[in-house]
Formats: C-alpha cells, sequence, structure tokens
C-alpha cells in the first residue's frame, strides 16, 4: 500500500507509534508483526493496521448500537471523543459486571457490537459479549490472545498517542459511512504532538 492510500500520512502512524508493540508475542498475532527489533521488540505492519483500521470501521458503519470500551485511562479521552462523534455508548474505567447479561441492572445495554481497547484489561466486558454473542472488533497488541475477536485492530494499544489516532481515525471513517458530520480534529481525541524523532519502521 502506498503513503497516497494510507488513510493519515505515514508520518503519523510512525510519530504516534502505533505500530510499536512489546517483546511480548503470542502465536496468535505473529501474522501482523512486520519485523522484530535486536532488542526483540515486535514492530507491527502499518499498512495492514491501516486496512483493518478501515475493515473494523465499515463493520461499524452499519451498527446503530455499537459500545466501545477501556479499562485503560490511557485510552479514556479517546473513547470519549470517539463515542461523542459517531454516536455510539462506552463506558471507561471499570465495566460493571452484568452490564450486558442482567437486564435487571440499571445500565443493562444490549449492544450490536462491542470494540474493546484491550481484550486483556477489557476481560469483562469480553466474557460477557462473547456469551451474549455479540461481535466483538478488538484492539491488540502483540502480547494479546485473540481467539474470542471477530475482528483485530493490530496496534499498539497501551499508548496513548496511539490509541488517540486510531479512534481518531475509526471516527472519522465510520461518520463518513454513516453521512455524519465530522468537525474533530486529531487533538481533539488526545493527540499531543510532542514534536519528537518519529519511531522508525
Amino acid at each position: 500500500m502506498t503513503k497516497e492510500e494510507l488513510l493519515i500520512e505515514r508520518e503519523k502512524y510512525l510519530s504516534s507509534g502505533s505500530h510499536i508493540g512489546m517483546i511480548s508475542k503470542t502465536k496468535d498475532m505473529e501474522k501482523f508483526i512486520y519485523k522484530v527489533r535486536p532488542n526483540g521488540l515486535a514492530v507491527l505492519n502499518i499498512s495492514v493496521l491501516d486496512k483493518r483500521i478501515r475493515m473494523a470501521a465499515g463493520f461499524l458503519g452499519t451498527a446503530e448500537r455499537a459500545l466501545v470500551v477501556s479499562r485503560k485511562e490511557s485510552g479514556h479521552e479517546a473513547v470519549q471523543k470517539f463515542a461523542e462523534t459517531t454516536g455510539f455508548r462506552y463506558i471507561i474505567g471499570r465495566f460493571m459486571p452484568g452490564s450486558l447479561t442482567n437486564p435487571t441492572y440499571e445500565k443493562f445495554f444490549e449492544p450490536d457490537v462491542l470494540v474493546v481497547t484491550d481484550p486483556a484489561s477489557d476481560r469483562q466486558a469480553l466474557k460477557e459479549a462473547i456469551h451474549m454473542r455479540i461481535p466483538i472488533v478488538g484492539l491488540a497488541d502483540t502480547f494479546n490472545l485473540t481467539s474470542f475477536l471477530d475482528l483485530i485492530i493490530p496496534c499498539n494499544n497501551k499508548g496513548k498517542k496511539s490509541l488517540s489516532l486510531i479512534y481518531y481515525l475509526l471516527a472519522k471513517k465510520v461518520c463518513r459511512l454513516k453521512e455524519k458530520e465530522f468537525n474533530a480534529t486529531l487533538e481533539d481525541f488526545g493527540f499531543v504532538d510532542d514534536k519528537t524523532k518519529p519511531e522508525e519502521e
């Protein structure tokens, strides 16, 4: 995929560190790894990440009651803005047991798709979605297990800049597909351009 075909310039992907994985790698994520640095750190494929964001946006573009969750604080601002721009629901911080499975719970909700920021830290939401047979889109890093995800977005799901960029691109594409107005900036999603040298591929 050429630079012109990406959803945003390659330099933004690099400066966000969205392609930087971890030393820890699961068998599930091997196919998304572009290379492994001499220090053992895995690097994810930016072109595949870009393609998967498009795929996930296409999936979410048909959803009416999507729910996006993030227990990780680094994803809170981006998830809130994503929900605000798309009209979807969100839960940040602790995911209360029964939110998707107990109709008597006051905040019970039946989404038609669940988006998890990290399958590990969002495992309660993941578990309930599996039980209720709700399709799951997951942002997955190299350490994640992905067997219960219906659509994987292979990325750095730890860093705030990375999550800001990914949720921004997802929101922009989803709004375009739903013919909704989108005036938000990358900075609105919590992205701070500190002008540091981009992480190489």
